[in-house]
């Protein structure tokens, strides 16, 4: 193709790019965000919701995300919704070596909301699920470098799952369509005979992870710890 044609395959192109948008609009198409007198908008909605409080160092980047997420470059008013998040981490051990350690880890990130109105007797209105992956190298020789690499995955994490969150939300205003919900089955336990009971009718268990293995075989949890809900 000469020269000549190319420019003109270009410019064709560019054209076409500039008047898509405008094509949309007359189907009905528009930004989610957009916020015009004509279409107000969801993000002002958005500005409305209270977050509510999270357990933990992991719940409270969740949190501090979600209101930078909800309520943009302008100040919140939450007066009108409360969102409720349970956030989770799971670990998972890649790249065993022979002395049971691993190489790598890969993280889990899962979100499930609820948002409710403020009043009395708040209304449930939507609910949905997020998740995410992501992992860091491990380097057990360098026990500082290891915490600060956990530390700033469980941020971008927490980023991740909160934008995706406040897309789910902004839809759910927009359309009224019910999010989608996680339909993972309920955690595998296996009793661990070798722990401490810590009462006469309480029998240690261990959890597996997400590929069904037990979690203590791969090192992915601390055998000390048998509470499934804080994995």
């Amino acid at each position: 193709m000469s020269s000549a044609g190319r420019s003109q395959r270009a410019g064709w192109l560019a054209l076409a790019l500039l008047t898509a948008p405008l094509a949309l609009s007359g189907c009905g198409f528009h930004p989610l965000y957009e916020d015009t007198k004509a279409h107000p908008g969801v993000s002002e909605k958005l500005k409305r919701i209270y977050v509510a409080s999270m357990p933990d160092r992991f719940g409270q980047q969740m949190r501090l995300a979600l209101q930078q997420e909800l309520s943009g470059a302008g100040p919140e008013d939450p007066d009108a919704y409360t969102l409720q998040v349970n956030p989770s981490i799971s670990m998972e051990a890649l790249d065993i070596h022979l002395d049971n350690t691993s190489g790598r880890s890969r993280a889990v990130g899962r979100a499930h909301w609820a948002l409710y109105t403020v009043g009395v007797s708040p209304q449930l209105l939507a609910q949905g699920d997020v998740s995410t992956l992501d992992g860091i190298n491990n380097t057990f020789e360098q026990y500082f470098a290891q915490n600060l690499n956990m530390e700033t995955m469980q941020g971008r994490i927490a980023k991740t799952l909160a934008e995706e969150v406040t897309q789910q939300i902004a839809t759910w205003f927009e359309t009224q369509t019910a999010p989608a919900t996680s339909h993972k089955a309920a955690a595998v336990l296996y009793p661990n005979s070798d722990a401490i009971p810590r009462s006469s009718d309480q029998q240690p268990m261990e959890r597996a992870g997400d590929d069904g293995v037990p979690a203590m075989a791969t090192g992915r949890l601390d055998p000390n710890d048998d509470d499934p809900t804080q994995q």
